[in-house]
């Protein structure tokens, strides 16, 4: 059996690595931001085989130069679609690029295989199967028996969107008796703290809506649920997954652009009283029951300012393509046509309170997780908007640690993957990020991205920026 000592610099060629060692590093553990200057990494097999202190850098070609430099678990965004497309693959590759070595899927794709393990493209964590939707699950009985073909097929959680508050509770509980979680959105209406209390166990985009912050205004009992954009048929339809797909793909481009002016009055409502007291309880309910959160800001900010020039001269749009640009850019231009000054302000100050609602979660210890909403999202680019959720979260007020943790260890936690990921230690995957600056001193150094180790492969600065080129050269 091998044994980190058997691991030395001339054991492989550089070429398809599986044995070798990161010379003189300093890693950084994200629980409580300690950090271990020149230590040897040492990998083999996909794995952390060995950490000590270093040998130091030899010049020998399979050593991997780590001075100056800074190792930390890979980031994993918790929200993501890059799987709806028929072709993945450069979405992928620019997501390893960003330094993102895992993912949540957040939708299924029917009947469409999970892909092969590739150490060139970030690992799939987890997907669920079809979004639950009015068209797959109009009433508790047809939505219980969405749930239990998704059990069947092997998903490995329930999303849910766009359902009532008694379809939700029918879900939850087949879900809990199958032994899968139920995440998404929050059904319209529903008490945050109900939800909880029923065992929702992922909270995305803060809601999205009103959502969490429904709960935390003396205005809550008289909030009134946003109309679905989708409605449940009357009868059973063929092929209802593929066309909840088609409509979701549209919607999803910005669904801000479905708020109606009576939903608008509801939000200044909910703003006008916001009540701190009660969103630090909503905060320590989620903490005791263990209910997450994953808030996509970047998401959330790119739909509610959807025609801020700064998104359109964005200079990660070189990573997307021509159809793509078009699509946002009319968004943005659908936007600005529908809504008037005093409606834009609205969603304005909801963005500054869902800001606000993010630093008392991680105050009072709700647990957060960073995602994105990458794929398919207007403004939203596949593995740089993790950088930019980094920055988000630093402007709700989270600290370089937290933020670090949210995409690392947290992540880790939540899929119960704490002994195969997460941390820096041996005998873990190998998955792991190269940083040209302390992580810890400033959330600005998380994007100092230099290297990526994608299941024991080496991805250096180079092979990064080719895989980033390459997106540019086939999107013009």
């Amino acid at each position: 059996m091998m044994t980190p000592s058997d691991i030395v610099n001339k054991s492989v060629p550089y070429e398809g690595l599986t044995m070798y060692r990161i010379a003189d590093v300093a890693v950084v553990d994200p629980r409580d931001g300690t950090v271990t200057p020149h230590q040897d990494v040492r990998i083999a097999d996909g794995r952390i085989a060995g950490i000590g202190a270093t040998d130091g850098p030899d010049g020998d070609p399979t050593t991997v130069d780590g001075r100056g430099r800074f190792v930390v678990p890979g980031f994993v965004d918790m929200h993501a679609h890059p799987l709806n497309l028929a072709d993945p693959a450069h979405e992928l590759e620019l997501m390893l690029a960003f330094g993102v070595t895992g993912y949540r899927q957040m939708s299924g794709a029917p009947g469409r295989a999970r892909p092969a393990v590739d150490d060139r493209t970030p690992r799939l964590l987890a997907t669920p199967g079809s979004v639950l939707t009015p068209l797959n699950a109009g009433k508790p009985d047809t939505a219980v028996a969405e749930v239990r073909r998704q059990a069947e097929a092997g998903a490995d959680f329930i999303k849910a969107a766009l359902i009532t508050p008694e379809v939700y509770l029918a879900v939850q509980a087949e879900a809990d008796r199958l032994g899968l979680p139920v995440v998404g959105h929050l059904p319209a209406g529903i008490d945050p703290r109900a939800a909880s209390d029923a065992g929702f166990r992922s909270i995305e985009h803060i809601g999205p809506g009103l959502g969490v912050l429904s709960g935390c205004s003396c205005h809550e009992d008289h909030r009134a649920p946003a109309a679905s954009p989708i409605k449940a048929p009357p009868f059973p339809i063929p092929f209802a997954d593929k066309i909840a797909e088609r409509l979701l793909r549209r919607i999803v481009v910005n669904p801000a652009q479905l708020t109606s002016p009576a939903a608008l009055d509801s939000i200044r409502a909910t703003i006008d009283g916001f009540d701190e007291d009660k969103a630090r309880e909503l905060a320590r309910h989620f903490a005791a029951n263990d209910t997450w959160n994953c808030p996509t800001l970047i998401r959330i900010k790119a739909q509610q300012f959807c025609d801020d020039p700064a998104f359109a001269t964005d200079p990660d749009l070189r990573y997307t393509t021509v159809k793509e640009r078009k699509t946002w850019n009319a968004a943005a231009a659908a936007f600005r046509k529908k809504f008037t000054e005093a409606q834009r302000a609205v969603f304005a100050d909801q963005f500054e309170f869902q800001l606000r609602m993010v630093k008392i979660l991680d105050e009072e210890g709700a647990p957060l997780l960073a995602g994105t909403d990458a794929v398919g999202a207007a403004w939203v680019v596949a593995g740089a908007s993790l950088h930019d959720e980094f920055d988000l979260f630093a402007d709700a007020g989270l600290g370089p640690v937290r933020i670090l943790r949210s995409a690392t260890l947290d992540p880790a936690r939540f899929l119960r993957r704490e002994h195969e990921a997460g941390t820096v230690d041996v005998g873990k995957e190998a998955d792991l990020v190269l940083l040209d600056a302390d992580p810890t001193a400033a959330v600005a150094n998380l994007h100092a991205v230099s290297g990526v180790v994608r299941a024991g492969r080496h991805h250096d600065t180079g092979a990064l920026s080719a895989l980033k080129e390459r997106a540019t050269g086939r999107r013009g």
